[in-house]
């Protein structure tokens, strides 16, 4: 087995289990027969930069949830194979956020922002603390219901219109209070 199979099989057992193995079941788990194997392959995942020692223990490093990036494909005509592909790899957490400590994750429910690519069960990465402009996708509080819509101020008016992404829905003027949680700074979503 290879330093990169070894890693892929403590993905798959963190994946299952949030944890490492203890180092008995640790030689089950990457396919080895003796302790002095398992050590060697730990150390060179150490080295590498996947697993860190903590008191006494292997722990993963944020490269060890990083993944190779399989190249840019085009989504039109098929281009021949990008040869540089793998050379990069990118953890979703780090792809995807900024400012982890104000950073919150809000689960779509609906369908009146489709027209700006979120869709009913999607993920939203949403910051919190961050100034906000007209046309910012905010999740917000308004007359003490929580929305995500587009942001802009009322014409001829003071204030702000929380305006959806789909024709069918109405735009909303707060009559009592408007308060913006976050941007919306990315969605995700798992298709099955």
């Amino acid at each position: 087995m290879s330093d990169d199979q070894h890693l892929n099989a403590l993905r798959v057992y963190w994946k299952a289990h949030k944890a490492f193995p203890s180092m008995a079941r640790l030689a089950d788990v990457l396919g080895l027969s003796s302790s002095g194997g398992v050590f060697k392959v730990i150390g060179r995942l150490v080295d590498a930069g996947y697993l860190e020692r903590v008191d006494g223990r292997i722990a993963p490093t944020r490269q060890f949830f990083a993944l190779p990036v399989l190249g840019q494909v085009r989504a039109g005509l098929p281009q021949p194979e990008d040869q540089s592909a793998g050379l990069e790899s990118v953890g979703v957490e780090d792809y995807l956020i900024r400012h982890p400590e104000r950073t919150v994750f809000c689960r779509v429910r609906g369908d009146s922002m489709k027209d700006a690519g979120m869709l009913d069960g999607d993920m939203l990465v949403v910051e919190r603390n961050r100034p906000t402009k007209a046309g910012d996708i905010v999740v917000a509080v308004v007359d003490n219901e929580l929305t995500v819509k587009y942001l802009y101020p009322l014409k001829g008016a003071a204030g702000w219109v929380l305006k959806p992404a789909n024709p069918d829905y109405p735009d909303i003027i707060a009559h009592q209070s408007l308060e913006v949680l976050g941007v919306v700074v990315g969605v995700f979503r798992r298709r099955d």
